[in-house]
């Protein structure tokens, strides 16, 4: 499967930021990643479900909207309604995981679940049915710009082999401190969709960033 990218928005320049999504299709990206923070469950504040309302009327790509917030069930259906394609939510701060994400499908988008670089992978296994997508946070969740967490590639094996044991189909995004350097390494691990923000928006070339990123990542399984 050829991977994907999925530009984050954290690091562009909101006074820009048609301009800035427009660039990053032209560059071959595949989502537009929209990172919502509550400073609870991280500690940040972002965006929230009028950005959201906005993209959708701005940009082809679908929108994969990362709840990082607690309570997240008390949101989903406006994100959903907002625009969003894909939704995924923090084992960490869902104790009725099940039930989050069978609404979330029923609201008509992609569901899936992220675990921090400290989360087992054995909180997958009683979701896995409902799972078209896992996120493996390999930063601790909260600011962009963070350098990549080492033990990342290892843990994206294990959800890999764990999600295959189990008979899912589901995707493998990985988000935090990727860039050209380790796309390769990530994907021969077993992403599937790689999410950056920094590598793409930083220095002002955000095409041509997101070809590269995406240049890399195609042929690490040429």
């Amino acid at each position: 499967m050829k991977p994907k990218i999925a530009a984050s928005i954290l690091s562009a320049n909101f006074a820009y930021l048609a301009d800035q999504v427009a660039a990053v299709e032209r560059g071959g990206a595949d989502f537009i990643h929209v990172d919502v923070m509550d400073g609870r469950f991280v500690p940040n504040l972002t965006i929230g479900i009028p950005i959201v309302k906005a993209l959708k009327e701005t940009t082809r790509l679908p929108l994969d909207v990362h709840l990082m917030i607690v309570e997240p069930e008390r949101h989903i259906e406006a994100f959903a309604k907002a625009g969003a394609s894909m939704l995924s939510v923090h084992v960490e701060v869902s104790p009725h995981l099940h039930r989050t994400l069978t609404t979330i499908k029923e609201l008509g988008a992609k569901a899936g679940v992220a675990l921090n670089p400290s989360t087992p992978i054995t909180t997958l296994e009683s979701v896995s049915e409902l799972l078209d997508f896992v996120l493996v946070m390999s930063v601790n969740p909260g600011f962009s710009g963070q350098t990549f967490i080492p033990a990342s590639s290892s843990k994206i094996k294990e959800v890999r082999a764990m999600l295959d044991r189990v008979g899912s189909q589901a995707l493998i995004e990985i988000d935090g401190g990727i860039k050209s350097s380790n796309a390769a390494e990530v994907v021969k691990s077993g992403a599937n969709i790689l999410v950056a923000a920094s590598a793409i928006f930083k220095g002002g070339a955000p095409e041509a960033n997101t070809r590269k990123l995406l240049e890399v990542a195609c042929e690490s399984i040429a």
